[in-house]
């Protein structure tokens, strides 16, 4: 059995807090670049390319790419043959959160009581979701989580009969009602299945995936295109002021359900698609 410390735990946090909110992947850049070989609006081309030299500067500054660091979502996969030693998982994750967005100078943005609203000081608690699988590792997921794709996210209880041209047209109705709110061009995560709760979770789980990976079976991949496809004929694009790419990507994620339900769950995730992983 492998052990892990909190310790490590708890540094690997913070530096994938810093990194998340500093460091876009080469998915990223290779969406924006095929986004600017796409687009034919010479002022959604301009902000494209200010998209990017954003992303640079946040790099080259180890400054946040935008003033928004959100909450922090964290994603576990917990093989069932690793011991946690030195303390609470939980606690750990907390504290890199805590170290992490106060060395990286990230706004700290958790109010402890959605009623009150006092800010917690320090971006905790996290959101965490823990997943157990086989083997001997942790793999730590960070996706800071902005309020503006957030707040345009959501949820409908579709019937079976609604099929692929309903699940279509909620996820395109969505984006118009979201407009230029969710900072365009964005990631749409799209979670088919399960109940109200899972197909929220997986809708968020699908942001991970790199950009351009398409789902592996062949209808969830084609339910991808088709969607991308009519998103970007809204003609929202980049930052809402117009253009053909409203959206860098969609990703479909599948989920079994009960034969009288088809839930579907949006989650937006603005140009800016942070996360951050490492294997322990």
């Amino acid at each position: 059995m492998k052990e892990i410390p909190v310790e490590l735990i708890t540094s690997t946090v913070e530096n994938l807090c810093i990194k998340a909110c500093t460091v876009l992947g080469d998915d990223w850049w290779e969406a924006t670049n095929k986004a600017l070989a796409q687009e034919e609006s010479p002022l959604a081309r301009d902000l494209i390319k200010l998209l990017q030299e954003n992303a640079r500067l946040a790099v080259e500054t180890n400054e946040a790419i935008c003033q928004d660091t959100g909450v922090a979502v964290v994603f576990l996969e917990l093989g069932q043959d690793v011991r946690i030693t030195g303390g609470s998982l939980y606690a750990a994750i907390n504290e890199g959160v805590r170290r992490g967005y106060t060395k990286g100078y990230l706004r700290k943005s958790v109010v402890g009581d959605p009623l009150i609203r006092k800010n917690t000081g320090d971006n905790t608690p996290a959101i965490i979701h823990t997943e157990i699988v086989d083997g001997e590792n942790l793999k730590i997921t960070v996706a800071p989580k902005g309020v503006g794709s957030e707040n345009m996210s959501g949820i409908k209880m579709l019937k079976p009969a609604d099929g692929e041209e309903g699940i279509i047209k909620y996820v395109v109705d969505m984006v118009e009602a979201a407009g230029a709110n969710p900072c365009p061009p964005v990631v749409i995560g799209v979670g088919i299945g399960g109940n109200l709760e899972q197909a929220g979770l997986i809708a968020k789980k699908a942001l991970l995936r790199p950009l351009g990976q398409r789902h592996p079976l062949p209808h969830a991949a084609a339910l991808e295109e088709k969607i991308l496809e009519r998103v970007n004929a809204t003609g929202i694009g980049p930052q809402g002021l117009g253009g053909r790419i409203t959206a860098l990507d969609v990703h479909v994620e599948l989920y079994p359900t009960h034969i009288g339900g088809l839930p579907v769950a949006v989650n937006f995730q603005c140009h800016a698609a942070r996360h951050a992983e490492a294997i322990l």
